[in-house]
């Protein structure tokens, strides 16, 4: 029964049964927390700073006017290359970079509430901080690549960062799950999402899926009159994407629990 019991562990749990002793020195040890929490700053700062620094520098000094759809083809590129770099060289010890993503992996049980919110908590700020930085620098233009819905269409803004969201959500599960784990695909499939998707819906309504994303250029403007239309479709997204995750490939085991809380140090 006890055996049967082990099998049944999903997550975080059946990393702390493979590993024994070990988790809690390590994965739970202050020093791992802390990388993982420094990792989300960087990425996620730095995902806010090229894209709101980008968007100010193109309005400023790019030399000419862009239409809708050419301004969000460049930020879209300009974010997809930003991640995929910082997944490749951060992702061995946090690279969620997405409030909406840790959340993801928290319903699934690969990461304690605790250290979701913490996560959360890190990526709000460390957004904030890149798009302040870049305003600072470099002004305000192009009002620092902030999401923002066509008038009156609030609501399908909310259904299509849904959509968003369960795309991405579902895409990084699926790719850390079990058979199909497979860390090194993981920047390059991330990166052509958000650069296939930030082009076709950024003239719309800024394609953010990513609550933090969509919070460090407003916060820096201080206009965060539709800031809630973000969280609240990335939420519904992740809901979904998370029971059409666990219905396609089962729940999360030791080695996705792993992928979702990085590699401690060796000792």
């Amino acid at each position: 029964m006890n055996a049967n019991k082990q099998e049944n562990l999903t997550g975080q749990q059946a990393l702390r049964q493979q590993v024994g002793e070990r988790f809690s020195a390590d994965w739970e040890s202050n020093d791992h927390r802390a990388r993982r929490l420094v990792s989300e700053f960087i990425g996620t700062s730095g995902l806010t700073f090229v894209l709101s620094g980008g968007a100010a520098i193109l309005a400023g000094y790019g030399g000419g006017s862009l239409a809708p759809y050419q301004f969000a083809f460049i930020l879209s590129t300009v974010a997809a290359l930003w991640l995929v770099a910082a997944v490749f060289f951060l992702g061995d010890i946090s690279s969620h970079f997405n409030p909406a993503m840790t959340l993801g992996f928290c319903l699934r049980g690969d990461i304690s509430v605790p250290m979701a919110v913490a996560y959360i908590a890190v990526q709000m700020v460390a957004a904030a901080a890149g798009s302040c930085m870049a305003a600072y620098l470099f002004g305000t233009g192009g009002n620092l690549a902030a999401t923002s819905p066509q008038p009156g269409m609030l609501l399908q803004a909310v259904i299509f960062e849904a959509i968003l969201t369960f795309g991405m959500v579902l895409l990084v599960l699926g790719m850390t799950n079990g058979p199909k784990l497979d860390g090194s695909s993981v920047p390059l499939a991330v990166g052509a999402y958000v650069m296939a998707w930030g082009t076709m819906g950024g003239p719309f309504d800024g394609a953010a899926f990513n609550p933090a994303r969509a919070f460090g250029p407003d916060f820096a403007r201080g206009d965060l009159s539709t800031y809630w239309v973000y969280p609240c479709g990335s939420l519904i997204g992740v809901l979904v994407a998370v029971a059409v995750a666990r219905f396609l490939r089962g729940p999360a085991k030791a080695s996705e629990a792993n992928a979702a809380m990085g590699n401690p140090l060796q000792r």
